[in-house]
């Protein structure tokens, strides 16, 4: 059985070692991972952040998905046995619904489609379908990768796997319909895992870094970072927590909304570009 202790190396913010998993790439060549721990390009624009509010968060809760909807946060959680797809109310963190995974399964990246919810797993090569309000089950769904992040715009999901790959599926028959590397600068951007569409662009979280990638659909390139390294300190230093992993959007009123593996607190931040 994994558990925390066995899955494989990822080092906490609060100091402490805790397994944790979205994933099983090979760790990237030195240099090749921009962000708060390894450095961004230069020339890419950098941005840091403001926090505009911090609400409560199930510690419990290993993060792997985040998507927002008329008010309510549908979030997925991960390890084995652990998994689960809720329903949250994001004022006060309390779990208003639960529909928990065969022990499997671990839970991956979520995305809204119309009256549907998609979750991903991480190594099933399966995916789920649920009514977005009953969270009962409609269908599922292969993909032959790993199963990391997944978000959608309305036309199309957009689905990654580890890798500086995403993959593009139609949210109606689920069918693969195109690819893109994504590259800052002409190189390879691995390990990307959650997504969100924000505005047209793909906001993509660096598994194991401080840094979300934000990155144009069309062509791959990395038009922005944006590094939330100063998010961890924000929280009781007591508290053991794992990585950044969770982005929302709340497109009606323009609100990002993100936390991490473990995290007590979700934040509403505004960007700040860097000096």
């Amino acid at each position: 059985m994994v558990t925390l202790q066995s899955l494989p190396g990822i080092i906490l913010l609060a100091g402490a070692a805790l397994a944790a998993a979205c994933g099983g790439a090979a760790t990237p060549e030195p240099g090749v991972l921009p962000g708060a721990r390894s450095g961004a390009p230069e020339k890419t624009p950098r941005f840091t952040f403001r926090v505009v509010a911090s609400y409560p968060h199930d510690p419990g809760a290993f993060t792997q998905g985040l998507a927002y909807h008329a008010g309510r946060l549908y979030e997925s959680t991960g390890l084995y046995g652990r998994s689960s797809l809720r329903l949250v109310d994001p004022a006060t963190g309390e779990v208003l619904r639960i529909r928990r995974l065969d022990s499997r399964h671990f839970g991956e990246g979520i995305a809204l489609y119309e009256d549907t919810i998609i979750q991903l797993t991480w190594t099933s090569n399966l995916g789920f379908v649920y009514d977005r309000d009953s969270f009962e089950p409609r269908g599922e769904f292969a993909y032959g990768t790993e199963g990391w992040g997944i978000a959608c715009d309305g036309r199309r999901l957009a689905m990654s796997d580890g890798s500086a790959t995403l993959y593009f599926r139609d949210p109606r028959t689920l069918e693969e319909t195109g690819r893109i590397e994504v590259r800052d600068r002409g190189r390879p951007v691995p390990m990307l895992n959650e997504l969100e569409f924000v505005r047209g662009k793909i906001y993509a979280n660096v598994w194991q870094t401080d840094t979300i990638a934000i990155v144009d659909p069309a062509t791959g390139d990395v038009t922005g970072w944006i590094d939330l390294g100063g998010l961890a300190g924000l929280m009781d230093p007591g508290q053991p927590i794992d990585v950044l992993n969770g982005i929302a959007y709340d497109a009606e009123n323009n609100r990002l909304l993100v936390t991490g593996k473990l995290w007590p607190r979700l934040f509403e931040i505004e960007l700040v570009p860097a000096g």
